[in-house]
């Protein structure tokens, strides 16, 4: 019944788009980032010349597919009883869940278009899933002719839920389905990603780069009450209140001469009465399923299941700091292409509450650097090397700090300009995690995984 629906709905809106498109214009969409490899490497929003042609449909989509060849290891042995049959799963070298996205929307008058994306199918989410949806005004025509059209030549208004704008490695980052941009298989070990309602104000003239923007700090939104949740040792003082967040951008992006290009912002992102979404959002997944997952076992005082679950265990492979009931976090990227040579780099500072109702202060930092070498007809061809690493403390009580390191080597071929194929080898590891969790035993300690993933993308 439900891929029935599905069905039907996916038939009503070609159908519907066709009819419009006969109506008006198909296509005709202003200021809008490309979709296919023309859409690499362009941040923030653009501003372009295209002309209004009257109300006008688009419609666009993004699959993705993975052949994973991925192993787990761990330092456990010789386990004390009762723990018995404790091991990592083992992962066959298969195909992963195809993933896709939808995106349509429409130009509804000079200036202004709507704009909604879907997640047909992801890890978290196997059925069709809303990621989000935004208006985007470049002109305030529809208030008056030309009003404020000297500050409108160079600002844009973005209202709804979105993508909020921190940083510049979501730009360059896999959105389930929506994996061109990207020319690694994965995101960030700590993947920085946020939909949450609200307004984001750009102005961006003579190369520099300038947003800011407020949401209500919801994922999923609700006008219920705000009730606290009893005392607990997690929560001592749980939070009376929800705040908004607070994003920011500022930064310089200039194309030296035809060969050079220059970019470097600094993001901002706070968060004062709530817990912290920023690194547990994306609702789509890692690329690198099911990577240090335990199988089922005897812990010490009942039954453990096997957290293989690509569903419930989706963010495998990733890192997550699990703040408390605030969070700040400090982003720099800076970016040199010169010709074919691009360089990125993240540099970030995430810091929050240790306990919900508590004051303490955690931090943990992220570095991030890939190089990447495009060549070939219209640089089709590229190879890149990328090293990304996280350490910090996962509570204030810990006497040491973990880390994580990642290492990734592949490259790629754009067989057309919609159309990418991947080839990746991945190394990950984890240092100085704990050996046992709660008496059981801790999948990271001593962890590493490793190995080839193929991936193939299509967007248009």
């Amino acid at each position: 019944m439900k891929k029935f629906i599905k069905l039907s709905l996916l038939i009503a809106i070609i159908g519907f788009t066709t009819s419009i498109s006969a109506q008006t214009t198909f296509g005709q969409v202003q200021n809008s980032i490309p979709r296919d490899k023309d859409g690499i490497n362009v941040f923030d929003v653009k501003k372009d010349s295209a002309k209004f042609k009257g109300v006008s449909v688009y419609l666009g989509a993004a699959f993705a597919l993975q052949f994973q060849a991925l192993n787990s290891f761990n330092d456990h042995e010789n386990l004390p009883a009762p723990i018995a049959n404790y091991r990592l799963n083992n992962l066959a070298n298969n195909l992963n869940l195809p993933i896709a996205n939808m995106t349509f929307g429409a130009q509804l008058a000079d200036g202004v278009r709507v704009n909604l994306d879907l997640y047909l199918s992801a890890r978290h989410h196997n059925e069709t899933w809303v990621k989000g949806g935004y208006l985007q005004i470049d002109k305030l025509d529809f208030i008056k002719k030309d009003f404020l059209a000297d500050f409108m030549k160079y600002a844009t208004i973005k209202v709804g839920q979105m993508e909020n704008n921190y940083g510049d490695a979501h730009f360059r980052r896999s959105d389930n389905g929506s994996a061109l941009v990207n020319p690694f298989i994965e995101n960030n070990i700590m993947d920085a990603f946020i939909t949450e309602p609200g307004v984001e104000v750009y102005y961006n003239r003579s190369g520099f780069v300038s947003m800011l923007g407020v949401t209500n700090s919801k994922l999923n939104q609700s006008v219920a009450e705000f009730i606290p949740s009893n005392a607990t040792v997690t929560a001592p003082v749980p939070n009376t209140t929800v705040s908004p967040t607070i994003l920011a951008k500022l930064g310089y992006d200039k194309q030296i001469d035809k060969d050079l290009r220059v970019r470097v912002t600094g993001s901002f992102y706070h968060v004062s009465n709530i817990s912290s979404a920023l690194y547990s959002s994306d609702r789509a997944g890692s690329h690198y399923y099911a990577v240090m997952s335990h199988q089922a076992y005897t812990g010490v005082s009942a039954p453990v299941a096997s957290n293989f679950d690509v569903t419930a265990n989706k963010d495998t492979g990733r890192f997550n700091p699990n703040f408390g009931n605030w969070a700040t976090s400090i982003m720099v990227n800076p970016f040199v292409k010169f010709k074919g040579l691009e360089v990125f780099g993240t540099i970030e500072f995430a810091s929050g509450g240790n306990l919900k109702g508590s004051d303490e202060t955690r931090t943990v930092n992220q570095y991030s650097g890939d190089v990447v070498y495009r060549f070939g007809k219209s640089e089709n061809l590229y190879l890149g090397a990328k090293y990304n690493t996280v350490s910090g403390k996962l509570t204030n009580t810990d006497v040491d700090a973990i880390s994580i390191n990642r290492v990734e080597l592949g490259g790629g071929w754009f067989m057309t300009k919609n159309i990418l194929a991947k080839l990746a080898y991945v190394s990950q590891s984890y240092k100085d995690y704990s050996q046992f969790t709660a008496g059981n035993p801790n999948d990271l300690y001593g962890g590493k995984f490793n190995g080839f993933m193929f991936e193939s993308v299509i967007t248009f």
